[in-house]
């Protein structure tokens, strides 16, 4: 049972020699804040607020021209008190330890959440893909699972595709630990290619996740969807099914926006009326980008991409990178917006979550907005270890139950106790870890 303590202090403006941004203080910072609420243990503090393992290596590869490079790579495993460790592996050019640990404490709530018995790690390598070949892709993926083969595996850490990772990079590396292993090990990684032992459903699972718990949000407050307007940032896989799924509810996406390769920049598309999925996809690559000129073509005008903060919408879904809503932009949020759903990990700084929670905005935090990904790379692994698949429309009709009756219990939760809906999130989720910590005898 959930005991909790009213009035704790919150999270304060930090308005004196400003630090840069750093994932995992946030990630710590939103700890605290469910513990002190939580009035946990000093010892279960200590258990919590930091990584159980963590993996930092190096991967040297042969690149196509014959030479030698090495990429640094890390695993980094939060909790498994609850199950297996379960979280993504990342190629970004400016990853760093730090933003792994935050992911993978994210993770842990992120299941806790929405009630899967797994706990939560993340991975990275540094690496920018778009300057690496598919042979040197290839070769990264699998010495990287050379690395860590030892520490991750069906039974104790499964990952998945993250930022600027797919299918075929899943499959590179399931291929190399099955080689090591001498054995057919599918539940060893999620989002495969169906055809390989992925799940039908899973490449909409997030994003149909984040408009699931979108349209619960808007029930509560007697609001049809057609009634409603959004602006969306990103329109990789995660925004574009986001789009998808609320288009088909009726509602109208006034603007989009991603990054550009090309030009370094990122840029806002916008059209009267809405924008169109499919006068988009066929203009954008698989990275998410959208080739501008393209789009300006096609009647689309394009806007800094800071412009979808700006848009005057009922609905705002970041479904990008973390810290794009910070102390400084969220002054240039309409104040129509009355619901903020984060598609993105860890998207809303802190100090920006205080100034929105005040003006009214309803926060459907990202660690049970973005939970499709993780509900759907669950019912992945139970399918590949059982070796029997699902059909697409059992795949989604669960996710729907799951991420629904989740979102139930946090509204329940928020209201009886008056907490917000982004704190109940975080303590139902931190209880339930701390719980099963306690029950096992580590605390």
């Amino acid at each position: 049972m959930i005991n909790f303590k009213k009035g704790s202090s919150s999270i304060q403006e930090k308005t004196m020699n400003p630090q840069p941004y750093n994932a995992y203080q946030v990630a710590q910072e939103q700890f605290d804040q469910a513990a002190d609420k939580l009035d946990l243990s000093q010892a279960v503090r200590d258990l919590l607020r930091q990584p159980l393992r963590e993996y930092h290596f190096s991967i040297p590869i042969r690149m196509d021209d014959g030479r030698a490079r090495v990429f640094r790579g890390f695993r980094i495993q939060h909790n498994d008190a609850r199950g297996p460790a379960k979280g993504g592996v990342r190629f970004h050019p400016q990853e760093t330890a730090d933003t792994i640990r935050a992911l993978a404490m994210w993770m842990t709530w992120k299941c806790a959440v929405v009630d899967i018995p797994l706990g939560g790690s993340t991975g990275g390598i540094i690496c920018d893909p778009h300057d690496l070949s598919a042979l040197e892709q290839e070769r990264l993926c699998r010495g990287y699972v050379r690395q860590i083969v030892k520490n991750v595996g069906p039974l104790s850490d499964i990952p998945a595709p993250d930022i600027m990772t797919t299918s075929q990079h899943m499959l590179w590396m399931l291929d190399e630990y099955e080689a090591i292993q001498g054995g057919k090990y599918p539940g060893f990684i999620t989002g495969k290619p169906v055809d390989m032992g992925g799940s039908l459903g899973r490449s909409e699972a997030t994003g149909y996740g984040v408009i699931i718990t979108l349209r619960e949000a808007l029930k509560e407050q007697n609001l049809a969807p057609d009634r409603t307007t959004a602006s969306v940032q990103g329109f990789g896989t995660v925004a574009q099914h986001a789009i998808q799924l609320y288009q088909e509810m009726g509602g109208t996406v006034r603007c989009v926006s991603c990054w550009n390769q090309e030009d370094q920049t990122s840029y806002a598309f916008t059209k009267e009326g809405g924008i169109e999925l499919d006068e988009l996809q066929p203009i954008t690559d698989h990275f998410g980008e959208i080739d501008k000129d393209q789009a300006q073509d096609l009647g689309y005008t394009v806007l800094p991409g800071s412009a979808w903060l700006e848009q005057p919408v009922d609905v705002l879904i970041p479904a990008a990178l973390e810290n794009q809503i910070t102390a400084e932009t969220v002054e240039e949020i309409s104040l129509r917006v009355k619901f903020l759903a984060e598609g993105a990990n860890g998207p809303t700084t802190p100090a920006a979550y205080q100034v929105l929670e005040k003006q009214g905005v309803q926060i459907i935090p990202d660690l049970l907005a973005n939970a499709g990904g993780v509900v759907s790379s669950y019912f992945e692994q139970v399918q590949s270890n059982d070796n029997y698949y699902w059909q697409k429309d059992e795949v989604l009709g669960q996710l729907d139950v799951k991420m629904t009756s989740a979102y139930v219990k946090v509204s329940e939760f928020a209201r009886q106790h008056e907490f917000s809906f982004r704190d109940a999130a975080y303590m139902i989720a931190v209880d339930r870890v701390a719980q099963a910590c306690a029950d096992r005898g580590w605390v």
